[in-house]
């Protein structure tokens, strides 16, 4: 992971997620406290065609066209929340859950 800065110092990096999604952690500019932002970027947010065209959101196609995931537009003016602010204390409350599965691939009990 490459670690980079904003313009106005803050670090950060960029890497993928295991579907291929945009993902970034980066140094927060809160003032009061240290704290990160962690997790995707986008959501891509998507709805199976077969709801979409049953919702009025997309036209019958025909074919393969109407049968899997498709691209679900959001209105500009909705935020959806991607990425978790987390303090210093969250981050250490997390580590160990994290170890752990870095070591065995499960969550400890």
């Amino acid at each position: 992971m490459n670690i980079e800065y904003t313009q106005r110092g803050f670090a950060f990096a960029k890497f993928e997620d295991r579907y291929g999604l945009k993902c970034s952690l980066q140094k927060s500019s809160l003032a009061t406290e240290d704290a990160i932002w962690f997790g995707v970027d986008d959501a891509e947010p998507v709805i199976m065609a077969r709801d979409a065209i049953r919702m009025g959101l997309k036209p019958v196609e025909g074919g393969e066209k109407d049968n899997g995931w498709v691209p679900f537009k959001i209105p500009k003016e909705v935020l959806l929340h991607t990425r978790m602010h987390l303090t210093q204390d969250q981050v250490k409350a997390l580590l160990p859950a994290l170890q752990h599965f870095a070591e065995t691939g499960e969550l400890p009990e």
